[in-house]
């Protein structure tokens, strides 16, 4: 039985005689039955296209996995495989004319198609079980959320392999992905002599260059046995010519490519037919288990039905901003041609994540400002104005203008104010909402300002009390530590209204917390909080006027994928008289040093603080490093002054303690956790040290260093870090070279990505399948203003009710089945 031989009797009066017995996998003379269909099926017939070879090879290797079926599954096999060579059979005896001969040194590429001996329509909302060429497997992808052909074909490859550059042998060189054109020279295939389970598979290439030796390392019973090894070898004939493709290594004994994929070409120059060599390869998101080709073998079986795709997407819109069409783009963004092919539909499919997820939130702006508000406020008035008379320090500019922005939002009776204020460490946000707390409660409304720790919302109090005596107003304070008795005086005073504003944590969207008649909600740090939390506060009152804030400035990209529905101001002047906070990089060599300056710097009546981080899912570590460094700072490096401690363990009781210890100069340092970040305004404190400084991100430490540099006196904030990563020590030179937030949280984002910048992974940011808030920012701007332009002529979509369909899709899914914001 040869190559162009094979015996199709002999084959099938095995499989007849093997069904007769029970599928018991019979000995022969020479084989057992799965060795013997194995070997025979790993040679099919010269005039067998090359498109159905890789089916043969599936066929055999199924067989040798015969050993391990079940008396049931061998039987559908036998049946199957009789079938597929009644199929063949009539293939193989139709005239062929065999491919002229070409240059050896190239192959050319055909385009993936699917295997498949049924003619079979398949349809976008088909089910993948009922898809022939996939059928079983289905069950695989839907361990990914994968039902329908639909599903499939928006299955985005999270990267792609370019195996699409054919190099010659000699020019290989170490990192790159190539396909290697050349000739079998010689083919082995052995048992390794020290684990029996491990099959070597050695495969000698040459070209007009040189020799490349490429090896395959093969575990399990099913490639130990001898039938299983003789048909590797019988795959790839000396003489014959093969196509491998792979990434290049360099090993000690030369040059290899890295489990490198093989074919045998039909001949000299013959095309690669293969979903995987001398291509663009793409790299699918998997989940334990499922096999990356069964998802490749997938999609190639469901790419037909892409030509079903309508466009959602207005011809002219696409003609603008020049995108290829939908059908196009899904086919190619699994398969393309080449780098120019996949670029253009990456091109367009990013831009339709962005464009849906823009054009959610314009809608949701629109209906949100039809909303009737019952809170009609007047932004001016003798409380503001008596506010104006003692208040201690001029205003900026920025504050002044964000100012009336937000008197323009709230004299607007028909519409609820939703608008986000952006403001670097120190640029003044809190007075800013205190203008609209003042509006609202001079027009007869209470106001509530939720923060997300106690520190900040003690804060913030603190501050409200301060100025809010001086206009003889009341305020309180509502957390988690509040008494039962004054928790029951404030939900009273709230619900007769007699207490205007009310300051907290969490606690103020507890059941029992009922407002007389809420009118505006200020949030600070927002992103801090989920949607559900935000939404139970709005809920206290009827479409109150809503004001966020952020410490955290963020790029324009990642506001406008957060923020989208909002209007968004931006705080982007320092009050003068803040100084400029010297930031250095040090290492533990340098300490002396630093705690000398600690020492002159307190000697001059000033403050410090000292800062350890919180390692991932590991406070215990860090409490004890942050107690055991507080405890050898007091007794050994300063035993003169004093030192407190502040962790988020700690009561509140006792983190008040500790931080009215720091305000009133009572100690001198202050050994701290990342609780200090946000809220803490010490103006005394000029010298900031932050411990391993590699750990945190560059907005999270922008954030710590604005804690210092808030009064008169020069300012020091030293970053310690032994780290040796050349990526660790660029994002703190960050630091050194800028004070401006808005810049270090863009660069935060290049080095990081945008879930981390945020502080959490539940941070509301959608869930792009392609989309990089990174590397797109021009194609989101574009997005934004294909999306406006719709939004203007259309509000509703009535004249696009497939766009309008297509909205509700893709809306819900970005942001997870959630539109609130």
């Amino acid at each position: 039985m040869g190559e162009q031989t094979l015996d199709w009797v002999r084959l099938q009066k095995a499989l007849s005689v093997e069904a007769e017995r029970g599928y018991a996998d019979l000995v022969g003379n020479q084989f057992r039955f799965s060795e013997f269909l194995c070997l025979s099926l790993g040679k099919p017939p010269r005039n067998i296209a090359a498109t159905d070879k890789m089916q043969w090879h599936d066929v055999a290797q199924k067989f040798a996995n015969y050993g391990h079926l079940s008396s049931a599954q061998r039987k559908q096999l036998v049946i199957s495989t009789r079938n597929f060579l009644q199929q063949q059979k009539a293939i193989a005896e139709t005239p062929h004319t065999p491919p002229q001969p070409k240059t050896p040194r190239t192959a050319t590429l055909s385009s993936p198609k699917a295997k498949t001996y049924f003619k079979q329509e398949i349809s976008l909302d088909q089910p993948l079980s009922q898809v022939i060429e996939i059928g079983r497997r289905s069950n695989y992808l839907e361990r990914l959320g994968l039902y329908t052909v639909r599903d499939l074909l928006f299955y985005y490859p999270r990267d792609h392999l370019d195996y699409a550059r054919q190099v010659q042998i000699t020019h290989l060189e170490a990192g790159e992905t190539v396909t290697v054109i050349g000739t079998v020279k010689s083919c082995k295939c052995f048992s390794s002599p020290k684990n029996k389970q491990l099959t070597i598979f050695e495969l000698i290439l040459s070209d007009a260059t040189g020799r490349l030796k490429l090896n395959r390392f093969l575990t399990g019973a099913r490639f130990s046995n001898r039938g299983s090894q003789e048909r590797y070898k019988s795959q790839y004939p000396v003489g014959s010519i093969v196509a491998a493709s792979g990434l290049v290594k360099q090993n000690k004994y030369g040059i290899t490519l890295d489990k490198p994929e093989i074919e045998v070409l039909d001949g000299a120059g013959a095309s690669i037919e293969s979903i995987k060599i001398g291509r663009l390869l793409p790299v699918y998101p998997l989940t334990e288990g499922v096999p990356a080709d069964t998802v490749r073998n997938s999609v190639i079986a469901a790419l037909p039905a892409a030509a079903q795709l309508s466009d959602p997407l207005p011809r002219e819109l696409r003609n603008l901003y020049g995108l290829i069409k939908l059908k196009n783009a899904i086919a190619c963004i699994h398969y393309p041609e080449n780098n120019e092919e996949l670029a253009h539909a990456r091109r367009r499919l990013v831009f339709d994540e962005f464009f849906y997820l823009q054009l959610g939130f314009l809608q949701r702006r629109q209906q949100l400002k039809q909303n009737q508000s019952s809170a009609s406020f007047t932004p001016q008035g003798k409380l503001i104005e008596k506010f104006n008379c003692i208040l201690p320090f001029v205003l900026t500019n920025a504050q002044q203008r964000v100012i009336q922005e937000i008197f323009e939002d709230l004299a607007n009776a028909d519409t609820p104010m939703n608008r986000l204020v952006q403001g670097d460490v120190g640029s003044g946000k809190t007075i800013v909402a205190v203008y609209a707390i003042l509006a609202a409660i001079q027009s007869g409304y209470q106001a509530a300002l939720m923060a997300p720790t106690e520190v900040l919302a003690e804060q913030h109090y603190r501050k409200l009390v301060a100025w809010f005596n001086l206009l003889h107003l009341p305020v309180e304070l509502l957390t988690g530590s509040t008494k039962t008795a004054k928790r029951r005086e404030i939900h009273s005073q709230l619900q007769n209204g007699e207490l205007p504003l009310l300051v907290g944590t969490h606690a103020l969207i507890q059941e029992p917390v009922k407002f007389n008649q809420l009118g505006l909600a200020v949030i600070d740090e927002q992103h801090r909080f989920g949607v559900q939390q935000r939404a139970r506060l709005l809920s206290k009152g009827k479409s109150p006027h809503v004001l966020t804030m952020t410490a955290t400035p963020i790029p324009r990209t990642l506001a406008l994928t957060l923020h989208g529905d909002l209007d968004v101001s931006q705080i982007d002047e320092l009050p003068p008289g803040r100084q400029k906070i010297e930031t250095m990089m040090k290492q533990g060599k340098d300490r002396k040093k630093i705690y000398d300056l600690i020492r002159r710097e307190i000697a001059q009546g000033r403050q410090a603080y000292i800062i350890f981080p919180l390692v991932e899912e590991s406070e215990k570590l860090d409490l004890k490093a942050a107690t055991e460094e507080h405890q050898r700072l007091s007794e050994v490096i300063f035993p003169e002054f004093s030192i407190a401690l502040l962790h988020g363990r700690m009561s509140s009781a006792d983190k008040d303690a500790a931080l009215t210890s720091f305000r009133d100069n009572k100690c001198q340092i202050i050994v701290s956790t990342t609780v200090i970040e946000v809220g803490v305004d010490v103006p005394n404190a000029t010298v900031m040290v932050i411990e391993h400084a590699e750990r945190f991100g560059l907005s999270q430490l922008h954030q710590l260093r604005g804690r210092v540099g808030r009064g008169e006196s020069k300012s020091y904030c030293f970053l310690m870090s032994s780290t040796k990563n050349i990526e660790a020590r660029q994002r703190l030179a960050v630091l050194e070279e800028s004070q401006d937030g808005f810049f270090i949280s863009e660069a935060d984002m290049r080095f990081r990505g945008p879930g981390a910048v945020l502080g959490t992974r539940q941070s509301g940011l959608p869930d792009f399948a392609l989309a990089s808030l990174v590397e797109d920012q021009e194609v989101l701007n574009l997005a934004r203003e294909a999306a406006e332009k719709i939004i203007a002529a259309d509000q509703l979509l009535v004249n696009s009710p497939s766009l309008k369909q297509e909205l509700e899709i893709r809306y819900r899914r970005l942001m997870g089945g959630d539109i609130l914001n």
